[in-house]
C-alpha cells in the first residue's frame, strides 16, 4: 500500500472535511503518496483506467455503506486493493475487517500489514450488495432515513406517512431454493460464504411496522428483524411489477424475474483484524 486514491463522502455519518484532512495527515506521516481524491457524489468515481494511469495500488474508502458500495461496483474489475475506513453510521464492513474503528489506527496497521481477504456479496443484474439487500414495501422507509440525515422534518413526516401506507400493502413474493410461501413486507438478504442468508418479514400489526420503520430511520436497517434466517443458493423476484430494493441502503428497481445470487470477491480487501475477517 504505497500510492493511494482517497474516496470520501462528507454527507456520510462521520466523514467530515476535518476528519478527512486528519486522515490525509496520517497518509503523509506514513510516507504514503496520495495520487488522487474523489469527493463523492459531487465528483465522479474513478474507473480502473484512471487508477492504473496514476499507478494506484490501493483505494481508501471513507464513507457510509452506500458510498462504499458505489465505489466497489464501479471498480469491480480492478486488480488493486481496498482499505475501508469507518465513516458512516453502521460501518459493518469496517467492523468485519478491522479490530479498531479508529481510522488513524487502521491506516497505520494496514501500512504495516499485507493481508487481504475476499468478501461475499449479493448480486442482482448490474447491482451488488456487500452489507445487505432489502426487497419489498418496507424499503420505502429509505426516504425517511434520507430526510433525517438532511434534517428536513417536513420531508421526514411525509416520507413516514408514505412508507407506513406502503408497508401495509400486499407485500413482495420471492422464490428460490428456500421455501418462502407468503407475501412479505420485507425480504432481508445478507451475503454469506455459503450463499444467501434470507429472512422474510411479515409485519401486519402497527407495533411491528413502527419498530421496523424506526430501525430504518435510525440507521440500523440490517437489524430490523430478529427472524430466524435460512441459507438459499438463489432467489427470484415474483409478481407482475418491478419492486423496490435497497442495495446496502441505496434504492434500485428490480424487474419481475430478476435472479438474485451470491458470490465472492477477489482477495482485495485489506484486513487488520487479528483473527481474520
Amino acid at each position: 500500500m504505497d500510492r493511494l486514491w482517497f474516496v470520501t463522502n462528507p454527507n456520510s455519518g462521520s466523514a467530515s472535511t476535518e476528519r478527512c484532512a486528519a486522515i490525509e495527515e496520517v497518509f503523509a506521516e506514513r510516507g504514503l503518496t496520495l495520487a488522487g481524491r474523489t469527493l463523492f457524489p459531487e465528483d465522479d468515481l474513478p474507473d480502473a483506467a484512471t487508477l492504473d494511469a496514476h499507478d494506484v495500488d490501493a483505494v481508501v474508502l471513507f464513507g457510509g455503506d452506500g458510498t462504499i458500495n458505489a465505489a466497489l461496483c464501479k471498480l469491480a474489475g480492478w486488480n488493486g486493493r481496498f482499505l475501508i475506513l469507518p465513516g458512516g453510521t453502521m460501518n459493518l464492513l469496517a467492523k468485519a475487517l478491522h479490530d479498531s474503528l479508529d481510522p488513524h489506527a487502521i491506516i497505520r496497521a494496514a501500512h504495516a500489514a499485507h493481508r487481504t481477504v475476499a468478501l461475499p456479496f449479493i448480486e442482482a443484474g448490474a447491482h451488488r450488495a456487500f452489507v445487505g439487500l432489502i426487497i419489498g414495501p418496507a424499503a420505502q422507509w429509505f426516504r425517511a432515513r434520507e430526510a433525517v440525515r438532511k434534517r428536513r422534518l417536513g420531508a421526514m413526516l411525509r416520507a413516514i406517512r408514505h412508507a407506513w401506507s406502503r408497508t401495509f400493502g400486499r407485500g413482495v413474493r420471492v422464490s428460490g431454493s428456500v421455501r418462502l410461501r407468503k407475501r412479505y413486507q420485507a425480504v432481508l438478504v445478507r451475503p454469506d460464504a455459503k450463499g444467501l442468508d434470507v429472512a422474510g418479514i411479515d409485519a401486519r400489526d402497527w407495533r411491528t411496522i413502527a419498530n421496523l420503520g424506526w430501525n430504518w430511520v435510525s440507521g440500523d436497517w440490517v437489524e430490523a428483524s430478529s427472524v430466524t434466517h435460512s441459507i438459499s443458493r438463489h432467489l427470484t423476484i415474483e409478481g407482475r411489477r418491478p419492486v423496490l430494493a435497497l442495495f446496502d441502503g441505496e434504492p434500485q428497481r428490480l424487474e419481475r424475474g430478476t435472479r438474485i445470487t451470491g458470490g465472492m470477491s477477489a482477495e482485495q480487501f485489506i484486513c487488520t483484524k487479528a483473527n481474520g475477517a
